[in-house]
């Protein structure tokens, strides 16, 4: 089978490299793709919000199966642009990944159908959502409603801090539109995990849990980002936490979603707060977790493709699905000033030592530049070890991360600090 992969990250490049294991896969094709995608599959540089010419590709290349990385295309619909020209796709509906989408969407759906997450308030007015704030107090979190590339979230400890928020998200409008509309929550105390799954719309299958860390400096500490590492599977999610989750959160959201017209296939990733009343629900995802997939499917010892294809299908429920027991810790190697200003164009050296102390090495943001590869977003590189444990994991990353070099290069060094603590 021939297959497309959409998108041109870290996340997609985990997909390409997964599925490119699969025996019955003949050629994989991804848009746009990156240097190290490239090693695995045929790169095309076209527009990823182009559903018709996407779609068109697809036909004319006979792929069998595409795969829906980022957010984006899947928010854009191109799950309806491929479903209505009977071309096979991974990945949820339009209507569907309005839970991604719109926080106020997920937020609406999680209270009609009793899902556990946090208080909230919407808000369209900028005085009516700082005079919300100063009645609440803080610490509260404050969200963009729409889709801001894992950035429009401040967690803000005191008023000051919440209200500057409101500005900079609705005023200055520094997520564009996604600030139209803002969600103000209840601060939640706890400890945070990812679980993704599986789901044809019916069954659910739930993944290995993993922890991510949004914070780009070591303890927790600075501005928030698209993640700077991740680890699976996480100890806070136990087997028993895990069932709750699936039975509480996972399995009533896309009952929900089938309930509300929105029949709901392909990737569910619930970001989760435990806290000392259980899990709740942080925020969903339409899709694999960036960087939560360069360590979950390092640990997936089913064919990929079967997986997916049970999704489209509808037969998940009578596919078997294996986890190896093993432990991965992914560390983002990311350049300096993200999630700032950062510049972008510095040569990249090492990957090839980095991949013989045995790191997978995940592209994220780069680019070829005179025949060298070249940084070329905040996050550039991904680096994932698999070991026996965590912590065995842990030393095998942190021992080929000095074999990349490139300047002002910028990492965490306490990635699974708290699976450790344990």
């Amino acid at each position: 089978m021939r297959i497309l992969v959409i998108g041109g990250g870290g996340r997609e490049h985990a997909l390409v490299w997964k599925l490119s294991q699969s025996p019955e896969v003949e050629e994989i094709y991804c848009i746009p793709g990156n240097p190290g995608i490239a090693a695995l599959a045929h790169c095309v540089d076209m527009d990823i919000t182009d559903n018709a010419a996407l779609a068109r590709f697809a036909r004319e290349q006979n792929i069998g199966l595409t795969v829906v990385g980022p957010e984006i295309p899947l928010v854009n619909g191109i799950c309806d642009t491929f479903a209505r020209l009977g071309l096979a796709v991974f990945g949820p509906s339009q209507a569907a990944a309005q839970i991604e989408g719109s926080k106020t969407f997920a937020k609406d759906l999680m209270q009609k159908y009793g899902i556990p997450s946090a208080r909230y308030a919407t808000f369209t007015s900028a005085e009516e959502a700082k005079a919300y704030i100063r009645e609440q107090g803080a610490p509260i979190v404050v969200k963009a409603d729409g889709l801001a590339a894992g950035k429009g979230v401040v967690v803000a400890l005191s008023v000051d801090e919440a209200v500057a928020a409101v500005d900079t998200m609705m005023t200055e409008r520094i997520f564009g539109d996604a600030g139209t509309v803002l969600v103000i929550e209840e601060f939640m105390e706890g400890e945070e995990a990812s679980l993704l799954a599986f789901t044809d719309g019916y069954t659910v299958v739930p993944m290995v849990a993993a922890q991510d860390h949004k914070r780009i400096f070591d303890n927790d500490e600075g501005p928030n980002t698209g993640g700077m590492g991740t680890y699976a599977p996480a100890p806070v999610v136990t087997e028993a936490l895990k069932q709750q989750i699936v039975r509480e959160v996972l399995q009533p959201a896309v009952e929900a979603m089938r309930k509300e017209g929105c029949l709901y296939k392909g990737c569910l990733y619930a970001g989760l707060m435990i806290t000392a009343e259980g899990p709740k629900v942080v925020e969903f995802n339409a899709r694999f977790g960036d960087p939560e997939t360069q360590v979950v499917l390092p640990l997936l010892k089913t064919d990929l493709l079967t997986v997916l294809l049970a999704c489209v299908n509808g037969t998940l429920a009578d596919t078997a699905i294996e986890w190896a027991e093993e432990a991965a810790v992914c560390v983002v190697l990311a350049a300096g000033g993200y999630p700032g200003w950062y510049q972008k164009g510095h040569v990249i050296s090492g990957l090839e030592h980095a991949e013989q102390q045995g790191a997978l090495v995940f592209h994220a943001g780069t680019a070829t530049d005179k025949g060298s590869v070249v940084t070329a977003g905040g996050r550039v590189l991904g680096v994932t070890a698999v070991s026996g444990s965590i912590a065995a994991a842990v030393d095998k990353v942190y021992g080929a991360i000095p074999e990349i070099q490139f300047s002002e290069m910028h990492y965490r060094r306490d990635i699974a600090h708290r699976a450790l603590r344990r």
